[in-house]
């Protein structure tokens, strides 16, 4: 067997001042279900969580890749200790006494040199324990077995075999809640939207070691921040930040990017004392294969994620990208939105007709010489008319004439410009459009 202790910062003053909190247990809580990404052996001990990883060292890249990884991340969300020992027992008796390495000696002599406070069974007789000579769990392992049974009951010495493996330990596994939502209580008053951040990053970690362990994404999450009691009246009593993501991911280095940029433009109302982190849209992720053959991680953040992060600093107006429309129109058939918007396919096809590669922000009107158009010399017809006639249903941004068109399109020839996009509009009355009294047009530049 091998276990993992974890021992939780202490309870937060005023544990019950968010409505739905639990205190010290919300926070244990919280924390199991983080731990439940390494393994399904996951038990709440006491004021600790407990972890059998056995099983899990080669998914993790061995023993000490997964010890690592674990103990780095359980420091970043507020654990105080970490200790790894063969029993459970006994690695939260080396997390209580400030020791990690259970493995370093034989069991027995990490055990018989630690304090008897760290066993809730045998601290709470420590008093009586001290005047006998007894200082450390070996001097009382060296104790007549009846003499201590007698005088402080079996509790103490089941705890005794339990922590070196002399008898078995029964645990209830921690169950993966369908619903992430954790709550942190600050350990100051913030002023400052940026200093949120801290608080949010740790609730990242816990949320991305949820959707772990649901071999989930999520696509969507949203922070709330309740303001202190003491505010102005106009103040409400709390706020939320919803943060959206373009592509499925529960990638925690992103999410703390984009929340960091989104704080950065936050201006509080009032001193926060409390933060809450909830996912919002979860899916299933499915999961990057990985190759048989040795290949270089991919380190920098994907095209993305950097649109995404971008978005969040200089503003979604500001990051854009071109969009296919459904549209007769040359003008109409691209549409520019913002990057982060869910894409969506066009309901149609553009026309089978040529399609420049400028298009003119707007057409401009050619001089006319003998019935030709000229622009940098006469125009030789190469193909068309090519005939666009549509869009009567839409409406002009006034939304009093209609924004219908009736146009016939020509490539033409310029001796000094090339190939050009030339339109001539149609009259009302008119089904060929060669009425000499239509204007030209230039549209666009084959490039």
């Amino acid at each position: 067997m091998y276990w993992i202790a974890l021992l939780p910062e202490p309870c937060p003053r005023n544990a019950s001042a968010w409505p739905g909190a639990e205190g010290a247990a919300g926070q244990q809580h919280a924390i199991g279900c983080w731990a439940l990404q390494f393994t399904p052996r996951v038990a709440l001990v006491e004021e600790a969580v407990a972890m059998e990883v056995r099983a899990s060292q080669r998914l993790f890249g061995g023993e000490q890749a997964l010890r690592s990884h674990v103990h780095g991340q359980a420091l970043e969300l507020g654990c105080t200790a970490v200790a790894w020992a063969p029993t459970c027992t006994a690695a939260l008796a080396l997390a209580r006494a400030g020791q990690d390495d259970g493995f370093a000696q034989p069991l027995q002599a990490v055990l018989d040199a630690l304090p008897l406070h760290v066993l809730t069974d045998m601290a709470a007789h420590e008093p009586t324990l001290a005047r006998l000579g007894c200082r450390t769990l070996g001097d009382v392992r060296r104790l007549p077995r009846g003499g201590v049974s007698r005088r402080f009951g079996p509790a103490p010495l089941q705890a005794l075999d339990r922590a070196y493996g002399l008898k078995p330990e029964a645990f209830e596994w921690l169950a993966l809640p369908e619903v992430f939502e954790a709550r942190l209580e600050l350990p100051g008053k913030v002023e400052h939207a940026a200093g949120l951040v801290f608080g949010g990053q740790r609730l990242l970690a816990q949320m991305a070691g949820w959707l772990a362990a649901r071999h989930a994404g999520v696509r969507s999450f949203t922070l709330t921040w309740r303001y202190e009691f003491h505010r102005a009246k106009d103040s409400p009593d709390e706020e939320r930040l919803e943060i959206r993501t373009a592509e499925l991911t529960r990638a925690t280095d992103h999410f703390a990017r984009l929340l960091t940029e989104q704080l950065n433009q936050t201006t509080l109302a009032a001193a926060v004392e409390e933060i809450r982190l909830r996912a919002d849209e979860v899916a299933p992720l499915e999961e990057t294969s990985a190759s048989l053959l040795q290949e270089k991680a991919r380190q920098a953040e994907s095209l993305m994620q950097l649109v995404e992060r971008l978005s969040a600093r200089l503003g979604p107006e500001r990051v854009l990208r071109p969009v296919l429309r459904a549209d007769h129109r040359p003008e109409s058939l691209q549409a520019w939105l913002p990057a982060t918007d869910a894409a969506s396919r066009p309901r149609g096809c553009a026309p089978d007709i040529p399609h420049p590669t400028w298009l003119l922000k707007a057409p401009l009107r050619l001089a006319v010489r003998g019935e030709r158009p000229v622009y940098q010399g006469p125009l030789q017809v190469v193909s068309g008319p090519h005939r666009v006639d549509g869009a009567w249903w839409d409406r002009a941004a006034n939304g009093e004439r209609s924004a219908m068109v009736r146009r016939d399109y020509y490539v033409m020839l310029s001796d000094h410009a090339g190939l050009l996009w030339v339109y001539r509009e149609r009259g009302e009355r008119e089904d060929d459009g060669r009425s000499a009294a239509s204007p030209w047009f230039l549209h666009g530049i084959f490039g």
